[in-house]
């Protein structure tokens, strides 16, 4: 299949004066995130979804998506980026400012698709997407032959139209007819955000635990509540989820518990106990493709307690700590100060930013942490907010 024409034209290229007026975040294409290389050239949504990342780069505002540069330009910019390797480096595709299956974008998507597949390179690519995705899409998304691509769909159950405009039903179709159709690619059902009080009740979990059995996995995940989100809540006169905001997710020990104990499926014969249900968006990306997953979680035990036991076979072969002379030699090589450590559950860095910590996590395939900002037992890469302090003998 040749690579697909745009159905549209193209969409309008930013000038260089509007890009020097977009934050730094927005303005730089590519970012290196925990679930990959971050590939941003395209900002703008209409979609105004309250609790969206985008108020953290002041865009929210920009509802006409455009283009920063060609799609050619951001191949090249992120096959040559210095962090990048190829068949091993995972990428997300408009993650950050734009949903990529919108009418206008998606041609965008699948150029990228097809110029990433062409070049043979076996890289997991991951979108994710709230909104329609049609039978059309759905060939075309099985087209490409070397790609391990995983589509995520967001699904909220929140039926506050003030918080969330689209209405979850969008979401739930998308997922039935990509998980229909699927050949080539997989599909995650991304249950975010679970707020307390808004969209975990009884029948929001049970709704999102039959969702669940039209994906080929499963990931719950609390709330970016972040400073500029909470301003917006306050203007516009929305309930406060929380009483203060966090820099990491925010997901309540009693809320998981509660989607814990109704995805408990230990009574059926023959069932893994949590069914396919994640806590990590990579977990349920490699569980997906039948993989180890690329995020080294394994060393973090408590993670994996309601993982399917073949899946935690198949991380515990492949999670190998790693030497730690190379470790430091990569670590400064990159900047690292202080000392560097590499214990039963990750790798523990100083001065390193978070590309430059991903870049190691991806390339030994074994968690990496910044010593400043520990992950605690428990509440792994979460807020504080909603856990009582909790501390195993082997915590970072």
């Amino acid at each position: 299949m040749t690579a697909p024409t745009l159905a549209r034209r193209p969409l309008p290229l930013l000038t260089a004066e509007q890009i020097g007026g977009l934050r730094r975040e927005l303005a730089d294409v590519i970012n290196y995130r925990k679930s990959g290389v971050s590939v941003n050239h395209i900002v703008g949504c209409p979609l105004e979804c309250g609790y969206c990342v985008r108020h953290s780069f002041d865009n929210f505002a920009m509802k006409t998506p455009r283009r920063l540069m060609s799609d050619e330009d951001a191949v090249a910019l992120l096959t040559s980026h210095p962090y990048f390797r190829p068949h091993r480096t995972p990428i997300q595709l408009l993650n950050r400012a734009t949903d990529p299956m919108l009418p206008q974008v998606k041609p965008h998507v699948f150029a990228v698709l097809r110029m990433l597949d062409d070049k043979s390179l076996t890289n997991h690519v991951l979108i994710i997407t709230r909104w329609r995705v049609s039978d059309e899409d759905c060939v075309v998304l099985n087209s490409f032959r070397n790609l391990r691509l995983t589509i995520l769909v967001t699904h909220s159950g929140i039926d506050n139209p003030a918080i969330e405009p689209v209405n979850s039903t969008i979401a739930a179709d998308s997922l039935r007819i990509l998980h229909e159709h699927a050949e080539r690619y997989k599909t995650v059902l991304y249950w975010r955000p679970i707020v307390p009080g808004l969209n975990d009740s009884a029948e929001h979990i049970e709704r999102a635990r039959e969702l669940s059995l039209t994906a080929h996995a499963t990931v719950f995940t609390g709330l970016f509540f972040r400073e500029e989100i909470a301003a917006y809540y306050d203007e516009h006169g929305l309930p406060m989820p929380y009483d203060g905001t966090a820099r990491r997710k925010i997901m309540p020990e009693e809320a998981e518990q509660r989607i814990l104990d109704a995805f408990d499926t230990a009574r059926i014969p023959g069932a893994a106990p949590w069914g396919t249900l994640f806590r990590k968006t990579s977990c349920a990306v490699a569980y997906a493709h039948a993989e180890a997953d690329y995020n080294g979680h394994y060393g973090v035990r408590e993670l994996c307690d309601i993982c399917p036991p073949e899946q935690i076979a198949l991380c515990a072969k492949a999670w190998v700590k790693p030497d730690l002379d190379e470790v430091i030699r990569e670590a400064r090589s990159l900047g690292a100060v202080g000392n560097v450590e590499v214990n039963g559950r990750a790798i523990v860095v100083e001065g390193l930013d978070e590309p430059a910590r991903y870049y190691l996590q991806h390339g030994f395939g074994y968690q990496c942490h910044d010593r400043d900002k520990p992950h605690l037992y428990r509440q792994h890469g979460r807020a504080p907010i909603g856990w009582e302090a909790e501390n195993g003998p082997d915590a970072t």
